[in-house]
């Protein structure tokens, strides 16, 4: 059994307003990263992490148009990891992986979605990303640029990032415990020493963060 939890407990600071509410196509974009999974075979249960508002919204969502695979909506923590965990705690007990996925990349498409679960089945810990192709460059203090940096073997971490349950639950016991701050499933599982496999991800898979974002997404939508 394959579990998901989406994260949708961020703050939007940056946005200005809740961006996972915001309409991406007429859609709201957490409902559309909803569907996705929804859409994905090899998903069989579905965990939000959110706040009030998502929750309120995701109750009417599911008077109108239900989603059959989502199980449980529970609150944040005070930091991403929190709220990973929070999500951990309500999947089955028959799940045997979990995916996490951040609610603010909704384009991500069930083929990649399956692909990253079947991954994870053999390797046990992976993540999907795309290799960097742009130029990177180091700058000093004043903004003035120093250097250049080799971006040989240098990928973007995207989400899903998905793991076996046991493991992913390991990693954040031991997170918790140390006090360590993560910022995705990767570094939890790699602070207790366990290598994550990438899985290359070739369609457009963006985290929506600032009001542009929006509009270059739509340019995105099938």
């Amino acid at each position: 059994m394959t579990s998901v939890i989406i994260v949708a407990a961020g703050s939007s600071r940056r946005m200005g307003f809740n961006k996972l509410l915001a309409p991406l196509g007429g859609v709201p974009v957490l409902r559309r990263t909803l569907g996705e999974f929804q859409a994905c075979p090899d998903v069989h249960e579905i965990i939000v992490v959110g706040g009030e508002e998502v929750a309120a919204e995701l109750q009417l969502w599911q008077s109108r148009q239900p989603l059959s695979k989502l199980a449980a909506v529970v609150p944040g923590g005070a930091e991403r990891h929190l709220s990973v965990w929070n999500g951990l705690q309500a999947c089955s007990p028959a799940s045997q992986i979990v995916a996490v996925h951040d609610g603010a990349r909704p384009l991500i498409h069930p083929s990649q979605i399956s692909k990253c679960i079947a991954a994870a089945r053999e390797h046990h810990a992976v993540a999907c990303a795309r290799p960097m192709t742009e130029t990177i460059k180091r700058t000093d203090a004043s903004g003035r640029i120093t250097e250049s940096l080799d971006r040989t073997g240098v990928w973007v971490m995207e989400t899903p990032q998905v793991f076996d349950k046991t493991l992913l639950v390991r990693a954040y016991e031991a997170v918790i415990r140390d006090g360590a701050l993560v910022t995705d499933e990767v570094s939890a599982v790699q602070h207790i020493g366990t290598q994550v496999l990438v899985v290359e991800n070739d369609t457009p898979n963006p985290k929506i963060t600032f009001p542009a974002d929006l509009a270059q997404a739509e340019r995105f939508l099938d």
